[in-house]
């Protein structure tokens, strides 16, 4: 099975429009984990653009205290995307999410771009690793797929590193499927050296199975196409919705029939 979070950025997106208090984030977050999420990611930026503080203490505090109604598939974790640095390490020493995931940040792009240059960020990852270490979360790296950056994350003592799927969702529908050897030989080997595989970043339902279906993938963080589809169906349907695509990709990929097969 592939854990799945959901990504609650947009949902505050939306409320700091107008800055009021509404939409809720935790309100959200509430929504996808009673529809059967693994966990919760959120990205703290510097530029407060979406997340704010104040709504990752108030996640965090919902994932370690949640009603009886919301439905368990194990222990649902908070992911804390930030950039790598003293700010953002004194934040997350505070928040002490389950996960930490560095990602690059720049003021002006519209959202994260590409993936993190751990070989350059060696330096700044290490002092956020020692915090991880200290307050007992795990660190993530957020990286494309590439040898080099896969043995340095390894080297610096990350326990997962997330893969960029940017690229690879948009890409023209007919040569999209060019991404996956890389994917794959990717996954392969940060598998082989103890590190688990996480893939992000501008899934939805009509791209996701491809990449579900590579070997070694444990989990999988999306949140806008999660967020734009519930505008239409409600987030608990768009959340079932990705799950349903996961999970049939899977079936598929073990050559199991599935309720369409005849």
């Amino acid at each position: 099975m592939i854990r799945l979070n959901i990504n609650v950025d947009h949902v505050a997106t939306l409320r700091n429009q107008r800055d009021t208090d509404y939409p809720s984030p935790r309100e959200a977050a509430l929504s996808c984990l009673g529809a059967g999420a693994d966990g919760i990611t959120i990205h703290l930026r510097e530029d407060r653009r979406h997340i704010r503080d104040a709504d990752a203490f108030e996640i965090r505090d919902l994932l370690r205290n949640l009603p009886e109604h919301v439905g368990s598939r194990g222990s649902k974790v908070l992911n804390l995307e930030m950039a790598a640095t003293d700010q953002m390490c004194k934040i997350a020493a505070e928040v002490r999410p389950d996960i930490i995931t560095l990602v690059p940040e720049k003021r002006e792009e519209r959202t994260t771009e590409g993936g993190l240059d751990v070989i350059k960020s060696r330096g700044p990852i290490e002092q956020i690793q020692a915090m991880c270490l200290q307050k007992n979360i795990d660190l993530s790296l957020f990286i494309e797929a590439s040898l080099p950056q896969i043995e340095a994350s390894k080297e610096i003592g990350a326990r997962q590193v997330e893969f960029h799927t940017g690229h690879y969702c948009d890409a023209p529908k007919a040569q999209s499927h060019e991404y996956l050897p890389s994917f794959q030989m990717a996954f392969e080997r940060a598998h082989a050296l103890g590190l688990e595989v996480a893939a992000g970043h501008g899934l939805s339902v009509d791209n996701v199975g491809p990449v579900a279906q590579l070997a070694h993938l444990a989990e999988l963080n999306i949140g806008h196409s999660v967020i734009c589809h519930s505008i239409f169906e409600g987030m608990a349907h768009a959340v079932l919705s990705l799950r349903s695509a996961i999970d049939h990709a899977l079936i598929q990929s073990k050559g199991l029939p599935t309720s369409n097969s005849p």
